[in-house]
């Protein structure tokens, strides 16, 4: 079964004649609860009632329902000073499995994510550029060795697989590299549904920058900052907007691309910001300095200091990222502009602290800034997005209509 979309849930799409009973889409009350212990972490019986409205009957029912099913735990029960103690309740991260695959230019990942967002496995790829066939390769035979590595309960909560890939390939020939007329080979090509008639869960595809804004609205800062800009640096830059705790991806889906932005590089030149703040610009300066670039993509958390021309590369990507920024947060109050990629933290951190100083050089009058943070989600967050897709498409409820029921009960 196939499905597309963006997270929230509610955002997503079957295809034709796929029934919602194939995805075992929960009843809305189950699905909200689930949520609101998923935000907060653990509720108890009596604070879901109060946040949703929901009788205490009703939730107490409910949340018995979703304990027999295995898909809620019990913490240790906290004693008030009157009555009976309360016993909150969590996610059990054993109990739903989700496959989630990061499609980059230079490399490929495939995790198993648990119900709380952990990376059980993964497995991983490169390659010089990305083709068809040899993507749908690692995706099926990557799945298949790693179900053979669990035991037939935990084949049964397996919730899908969501891919998080960049759109229109043939457009990036010259920047990856490749011979050319190769990567035409996309055009046309379904990976989602090659891959949905070679494996036996719902497959979701959703773009790869949108995925990992997800996965730091869900697992990351979101619980903090309900609006917040997104900036993912993978080979080419790419983002996501969030608003009242919901992705924003506009009329026709495109909303928070983020790397078509104009800037003004270093050279005094306007360019797009991805021209300038995505890896592959690294990848050419290392290129012309005689160092061999290919570390880069063995493994995102595992660079090593490159030293100058690092450096420059990071004082030039903050350079254009605090320009991005600042047009960023004329347009809309953003209570946080997030900085995330596909490289160890200490890099992150580096490019966080030099756009931080980038930003204070600019022209500030008439903005309110929003705070400029790094993600906390990392190199994985492409993956992570991905896999939560058949999460919430079979268990939990619309950001957008959680944020409303939080608003309204506790504005009351």
């Amino acid at each position: 079964m196939i499905s597309r979309g963006l997270l929230p849930a509610s955002s997503m799409m079957l295809s034709a004649g796929s029934g919602a009973n194939q995805i075992g889409v929960r009843a809305h009350n189950e699905r909200l609860v689930l949520s609101l212990v998923r935000l907060h972490g653990s509720l108890s019986k009596a604070e879901i009632a109060r946040r949703t409205g929901l009788s205490a009957q009703t939730v107490s029912v409910i949340m018995r329902a979703l304990e027999n099913e295995g898909l809620l735990s019990r913490d240790a029960p906290v004693r008030g000073r009157v009555g009976q103690p309360s016993v909150p309740m969590r996610l059990n991260p054993d109990a739903v499995l989700s496959f989630g695959v990061k499609m980059g230019r230079r490399s490929a990942d495939l995790v198993l994510m648990d119900f709380v967002g952990n990376i059980r496995k993964q497995v991983r790829q490169t390659y010089p550029y990305p083709l068809p066939q040899d993507l749908l390769s690692f995706i099926t035979s990557g799945i298949h060795a790693l179900e053979d590595e669990l035991d037939d309960a935990e084949r049964q909560k397996i919730a899908g697989i969501g891919i998080a890939a960049p759109f229109e390939l043939w457009n990036w020939e010259e920047e990856v590299g490749s011979p050319k007329g190769t990567m035409e080979a996309w055009r046309g090509f379904d990976l989602q549904a090659e891959v949905a008639a070679r494996v036996p869960h719902p497959v979701f595809l959703q773009n790869d920058a949108t995925s990992a804004c997800g996965a730091e609205l869900v697992f990351g800062v979101g619980t903090a900052y309900p609006d917040f800009v997104y900036f993912f640096i993978g080979s080419f830059l790419g983002g996501g907007i969030v608003l009242n705790s919901s992705i924003y991806s506009g009329r026709t889906g495109t909303a928070g691309a983020i790397g078509p932005l104009p800037v003004r590089g270093s050279d005094g030149q306007t360019k797009q910001l991805l021209e300038i703040a995505s890896i592959f610009v690294l990848e050419n300066m290392l290129r012309e300095r005689g160092i061999d670039p290919t570390p880069l993509w063995y493994s995102a958390d595992e660079w090593i200091d490159f030293g100058e021309p690092l450096e420059r590369w990071i004082q030039d990507s903050a350079r254009a990222l605090a320009q991005a920024i600042v047009a960023a947060a004329s347009i809309i109050d953003f209570s946080a502009a997030v900085i995330d990629g596909g490289f160890p933290g200490w890099v992150r951190d580096r490019l966080v602290r030099a756009t931080r100083d980038e930003a204070e050089r600019l022209d500030l009058q008439g903005v309110v800034m929003p705070e400029i943070i790094g993600g906390s989600v990392g190199a994985h967050a492409r993956s992570i997005g991905g896999a939560s897709l058949p999460i919430f498409a079979r268990y939990l409820t619309d950001h957008t209509v959680l944020f409303k029921e939080i608003e309204r009960v506790e504005g009351n």
